[in-house]
């Protein structure tokens, strides 16, 4: 049979409500006919007029209703499909395999595809990829280039199913097709817009000379003058490059702003004006070093100043003669391939010494910690503190939680020695039951929080002192009351020895204290071979003035036959990489403290022709310790920073979590590689 159109929904019982009105009236014609007959007979004959005229009425009016429907639908569909072709947003309707199914003419003009109808999108445009189809119900949003235009796409999945479930053409059971609308946003404009916006913003940077001082005093005085006026005519030469203005703050320092356009330059030729001063030579025995700090990205004027405060800080502890750019929360360092510039002047010592006086007096308890694992320059520091507290009458605990091998003998010296509390050395736990408002934490030998030895006491104590040689990285201790940093300085040990000077004239050390101290010094510097300026022997001289016993020491740090042949193992399986570069590996098993033996590994490479830094990767407990050396001209701190360690620019180390010891080689060598391409070594 035929099928024919029915009306459904509200319009089917609007256009039945007559007739059910019908069964209403016959209701009060029957009650009509109890009261009077005659009434009665005359309403059913209305409704019967009534009944038979809203038939035809129903009968007549149907089709033609539902063929005004059908014609306004159509209209209106017609009205939908033009506006959407006409659309101005370039709009396709794509099948589950990227092919064209339908597209309006604001996507032909974009792509090109005119005729492009069952052709794949992959094709027309090949920033777009199989894989970037929406997933089950989602809109994926991405952005690409497409005849030099920037496009915001968004795709959008149209399931068939519940589209066409009722349609009498197409069986759709079982089938898990889709369809996908595709839109393409042009952002050309707004990008460029964007893009001018930034390049205009200010860019404010600090530049500071070193060594000025230092510089000057080998140059005849009538030539001083000269050799500042060509420093800061090749700084100005370098900034209006760059169409910068430059502010002189003090003799040695400098302001500057430039357009952030301009960035990207100075980057790409890794600010060479720290080369370039360099070359000045008017009789100078030294020459002059620059460091940088830039700081971008703040939503203010001054807060961009800030960057540039800290990230010349960061500069200046780490040793000076870089750049460092402070971006947010992003820090970036170029340069630092020269040796720290040692300062002959000991102020500064005797301010930071006085000051440590002053904060010791007014607490109850020091508590001093170290690194995880320490060594004997953290401890030799430490003891030194222990000193310098006890002198004061001050509570003291060192915080030590693991022991190596090369500690254990100096460890032994002060654990049941009368002439030491019982409770000097304590754990972690032991250590945060002591500390109270009324104790100072004294960091030695780091100036990253994360390896400290307990870095709870770091947030449960207000005050806090930091003395630490290492050159600073992204990771500080920023909430430090006292903080002294050196990266010329050799050793933690050397610094404490200097602070010990001037601390009080009444304080006497120990001759086990003493030995503590030299100890330190003499194995951060490879006994006195690395690192070491006029201020080290000083420092080495007032220790041995104090009682310190070289031959007592030399007794206390020989090695046992095991670890003396697996130092000499790594240093057999050691392979050269690039030519210069000595990697090895340390097998820990059996050995107590294997990272020791692969730090003195590291030191025994260097002296192999030709090598210019060497690298052993030791495994211990889930963890490869990866130690760095290198004499002079390879700055070993900028490579182990990229692996996320740090240390200074010939001794340095990374510790790397959760990585097989493969892996880490494979890390080290595409790291060494990367920055060799960049110029960066």
């Amino acid at each position: 049979m035929k099928k024919k159109l029915k009306l459904k929904g509200q319009l089917r019982s609007y256009m039945q409500w007559p007739i059910l009105l019908t069964a209403l009236l016959a209701a009060m014609n029957i009650w009509i006919y109890v009261l009077d007959t005659k009434i009665g007979l005359l309403m059913s004959a209305f409704i019967a007029v009534y009944f038979v005229t809203i038939v035809i009425l129903y009968v007549y009016n149907k089709p033609l209703i539902l063929n005004e429907l059908i014609s306004f639908a159509t209209q209106y569909g017609q009205v939908q499909k033009s506006l959407l072709r006409e659309l101005a947003v370039p709009y396709a309707l794509l099948d589950d395999n990227g092919k064209i199914i339908w597209k309006n003419q604001a996507f032909v003009e974009a792509v090109g595809a005119e005729g492009a109808k069952k052709k794949s999108v992959f094709g027309l445009l090949p920033d777009i990829h199989k894989e970037d189809m929406p997933e089950d119900g989602g809109i994926h949003t991405f952005h690409i280039q497409y005849s030099e235009k920037d496009y915001r796409v968004e795709m959008r999945k149209v399931d068939l199913e519940g589209m066409l479930e009722d349609n009498g053409l197409v069986d759709t059971r079982g089938y898990d097709g889709y369809l996908v609308a595709l839109y393409l946003f042009d952002e050309t404009e707004l990008k460029e817009a964007r893009r001018e916006s930034r390049d205009e913003r200010m860019v404010c940077g600090l530049i500071y000379m070193d060594n000025f001082d230092e510089a000057l005093e080998s140059v005849e005085e009538v030539r001083q003058s000269l050799l500042g006026a060509l420093i800061e005519r090749k700084i100005n030469k370098y900034i209006n490059s760059v169409d910068g203005i430059v502010k002189k703050l003090e003799k040695d320092k400098y302001f500057v702003a430039f357009k952030y356009k301009y960035l990207a330059q100075l980057k790409a030729n890794r600010f060479d004006i720290m080369s370039d001063v360099k070359t000045v030579n008017i009789g100078n025995d030294m020459p002059i070093t620059l460091s940088i700090g830039i700081g971008i990205g703040g939503a203010t004027y001054v807060q961009n100043y800030e960057y540039a405060r800290t990230a010349i800080d960061l500069a200046l502890g780490r040793g000076g003669d870089q750049a460092v750019l402070k971006e947010g929360s992003q820090i970036s360092y170029y340069g630092g391939k020269s040796n720290y510039v040692e300062k002959s002047t000991r102020v500064k010592a005797r301010v930071k010494a006085q000051a440590l006086r002053e904060i010791i007096q007014t607490k109850d308890r020091v508590i001093v910690m170290g690194h995880k694992l320490s060594d004997v320059d953290a401890f030799g520091a430490a003891v030194g503190i222990y000193r310098a507290a006890a002198f004061l009458n001050k509570k003291v605990n060192i915080v030590l939680n693991e022991i190596t091998t090369s500690l254990q003998p100096l460890v032994d010296c002060f654990t049941g020695n009368p002439e030491y509390p019982e409770d000097l050395i304590v754990r972690s736990a032991q250590a945060l039951e002591k500390a109270d408002n009324n104790t100072v934490v004294v960091v030695v030998d780091t100036n990253r929080p994360s390896i400290t030895e307990c870095q709870e006491l770091l947030t449960k104590c207000r005050t806090i002192v930091l003395l630490d040689h290492h050159r600073r990285g992204s990771e500080v201790i920023d909430n430090a009351t006292l903080s002294y940093v050196e990266p010329y300085a050799s050793s933690s040990c050397e610094m404490v020895a200097e602070v010990l000077q001037y601390f009080d004239d009444g304080l006497k050390i120990r001759p086990l204290e003493a030995d503590s101290l030299y100890a330190g010094i003499m194995i951060d510097t490879d006994n006195f071979m690395n690192k070491t300026g006029v201020r080290t022997f000083e420092a080495a001289a007032f220790l041995k003035r104090n009682g310190a016993d070289i031959t007592r020491i030399r007794k206390m740090f020989r090695d046992n036959m095991k670890e003396y042949k697996a130092r000499a193992e790594v240093v057999r399986r050691a392979q050269l990489y690039r030519e210069v570069f000595a990697i090895s590996e340390c097998d820990g098993e059996g050995l107590q403290s294997p990272t020791i033996i692969g730090a003195q590994a590291a030191n025994e490479l260097l002296n192999i022709v030709g090598v210019k830094a060497s690298f052993v990767l030791t495994s211990y407990k889930d963890t490869v310790y990866m130690s760095a050396r290198s004499i002079d001209e390879i700055n070993v701190q900028i490579i182990m920073e990229r692996l996320g360690g740090g240390g200074h620019m010939t001794i340095a180390g990374a510790q790397l979590k959760g990585v097989a010891l493969a892996e880490a080689y494979e890390m080290l060598k595409n790291t060494l590689d990367k920055m060799l391409e960049e110029g960066a070594l």
